[in-house]
């Protein structure tokens, strides 16, 4: 191993520990989890602050564990009842609301529109109870007059809403202003319970975190993004917890200044008072003054019980909101474990990987310096051991994909089309396997190449070239190999008898002034002897081969033919050879022309060509 690969194996193997290392230390330690408490803030004033409400409502919407949408739950139900108190206090406080002198007038208008639809509607029930005894003329008047004090009612009503409006708008009723913001809480409140209760039915339960190395990462983020939302939460929890504390704390002390003044103003605790005011009027401003007062402080001491129950409910929202982040914290310290697994499922990878190419140079290192088949099967082998390495990485980087059976549908459809060729190659091996096919030593041509079939494998069909023209017959020493397509896709030629018969001819050239027929004829007996067990094999079997399809076998005897040229007269012989002994037999029939020849003794012998 050279120094650049113990480098690497090295660097790999800190990497693979310090992954280790990560993966045990971020590992769950089993601590339990603090109690479920929660808190939020809301500011009373001349409206009721809803905004720990909604603060609830909005951060419960983030809730994805049964865990988080528990905590969720129990804030939103302490913020809904700290709001809840806070609305009961507003409209206890309203009912000692005196108004300014400015805001009188309001108030008047309010009480001359009631006073005028009191008066309309007690016309109105006098109407009905004399239309009730009326008969005739008269029933027909006092039904007239009813329906115009009926509208006349409703004119006022329109009215007195409109001045109860214009009061409300002027600060001068909180009490009312009050009430309305409570009505439309309590709707938003039936809304929310609604919503939450589709939620919770349609709420589908999710697994364990993903073991994809991409959807840690994303866990990892949203969990980042939940807790800087709910730090601000927590954080205006508090404060408005020490508000309300303070609240409560000033309302003590003026409670128990209040409850002096009343002491001292009591009829039965002061006689010299009462004996001053009066013997008749003294007792009656006295009871009265006190009555009032006592009222004011128990609806103060009302009051104060609730501040301290607000604030409770504040510190309870806070510490849920400090749950809710420490089980955020736990689910991030359990992703950033899986993310190190994940590193270090890809550094072993890659790891066994290089170990395993290097267990494979060594092995096959010595015999691929010497051997090209060795060389490519090593690169083979490298090539195959880093996709499949890759596809691993690939699968702790994305995860296995959910939806398999689409998936391999489409991977499946796209090989199909990128891998068209080896996929006709797969199916015209089956149609070269077939009756029509080819077999190992058929003498065939494919794509203009002519050869012996050397092998026929499920991919490829070797042939070795045997040369074209007059060189068929002789091997040219080269093997050329056809992707199985050709059957599909093209043609080829196949000889249909097992004896691989072809025609070959030959020619002869005859000067002018020589006589050709005599020579014709003893070359066509010379012919007929050289080739005639051949012909007699060739027809018999083309006739074997062409009895199936019903049609007549060609006929193999040879024939020697006369061709006039501007030099003389050629002589072509045309014959039936076997493809292997083409070159044989035609040696022997320029043999056998040349003696014959020169045996006639012609002054100038013919010269005897083959093509």
């Amino acid at each position: 191993m050279t120094s650049r690969q113990w480098l690497t194996v090295l660097t790999l193997l800190v990497l693979v520990a310090a992954a280790v290392l990560g993966w045990v230390a971020t590992r769950d330690s089993g601590a339990p989890l603090a109690a479920l408490r929660m808190s939020a803030a809301t500011t009373p004033a001349a409206l009721v602050d809803e905004g720990p409400l909604l603060s609830a409502r909005a951060l419960a919407r983030l809730a994805l564990s049964p865990q988080e949408r528990q905590l969720a739950d129990q804030i939103t139900r302490f913020a809904d009842n700290e709001v809840d108190l806070a609305f009961h206090d507003a409209l206890r406080d309203a009912t000692h609301f005196v108004a300014m002198e400015k805001d009188k007038i309001f108030f008047e208008h309010v009480s001359e529109a009631e006073s005028q639809v009191a008066s309309d509607q007690a016309r109105a029930a006098e109407l009905k109870r004399q239309l009730g005894a009326a008969v005739g003329v008269r029933q027909g008047n006092l039904q007239d007059q009813l329906d115009l004090i009926q509208a006349q009612v409703e004119l006022d009503q329109d009215a007195l809403a409109d001045a109860h409006d214009e009061l409300i708008r002027a600060g001068a009723d909180p009490g009312s202003l009050i009430q309305r913001q409570f009505d439309e809480h309590q709707a938003a409140e039936r809304a929310a319970d609604k919503a939450q209760q589709q939620a919770t039915a349609g709420a589908i339960e999710t697994g364990g975190p993903s073991s994809s190395l991409v959807a840690q990462f994303s866990a990892w983020q949203a969990l980042g993004d939940k807790a800087a939302r709910l730090r601000p939460a927590r954080a205006e929890a508090a404060l408005m917890a020490v508000k309300l504390a303070a609240q409560r704390n000033a309302l003590r002390a003026r409670l128990a200044a209040a409850r002096a003044g009343v002491a001292a103003v009591m009829p039965v605790r002061a006689p010299a008072a009462v004996a001053a005011a009066g013997p008749a009027a003294a007792p009656a401003a006295a009871g009265k003054s006190a009555v009032s007062s006592l009222r004011r402080l128990s609806d103060d001491q009302k009051t104060l019980a609730d501040l301290g129950k607000r604030a409770e409910d504040e510190r309870a929202i806070e510490a849920g909101y400090g749950t809710w982040l420490a089980l955020i914290r736990a689910n991030q310290r359990a992703v950033v474990h899986g993310m190190t697994q994940s590193a270090l499922g890809i550094l072993l990878i890659v790891l066994a990987v290089f170990l395993f190419n290097f267990a494979v140079d060594r092995y096959l290192g010595g015999l691929a310096s010497a051997h090209t088949r060795m060389h490519t099967l090593r690169g083979v082998i490298h090539a195959t051991a880093q996709a499949v390495g890759v596809l691993l990485v690939l699968l702790v980087i994305l995860g296995v994909p959910r939806q398999l059976g689409t998936i391999l549908g489409l991977a499946g459809a796209g090989l199909t089309v990128a891998l068209k060729d080896f996929v006709l190659a797969f199916f015209g091996w089956f149609t070269l396997m077939g009756k029509h096919g080819m077999r190992v030593g058929d003498w065939v041509e494919i794509n203009g190449v002519a050869g012996e079939v050397v092998e026929i494998n499920l991919m490829r069909t070797v042939l070795l070239e045997t040369g074209s023209g007059a060189g068929s017959g002789h091997p040219t020493g080269r093997k050329v190999a056809f992707v199985n397509s050709y059957a599909i896709e093209g043609h080829f030629f196949n000889f249909t008898t097992s004896g691989q018969w072809l025609w070959d001819e030959l020619q002869v050239s005859v000067p002018p002034d020589v006589d050709p027929y005599p020579l014709l004829e003893r070359i066509q007996a010379t012919l007929s002897k050289e080739t005639e067990s051949n012909a007699r094999a060739a027809e018999q079997e083309w006739q074997n081969a062409t009895a199936g399809y019903k049609v007549r076998a060609a006929s193999a005897v040879p024939a020697v033919t006369l061709r006039p040229t501007g030099t003389g007269v050629e002589i072509h012989v045309r014959y039936i050879a076997r493809a292997p002994e083409r070159s044989s037999i035609r040696a022997r029939l320029n043999e056998a022309l040349v003696e014959l020849l020169h045996r006639r003794g012609a002054g100038e012998a013919p010269a005897a060509t083959g093509r």
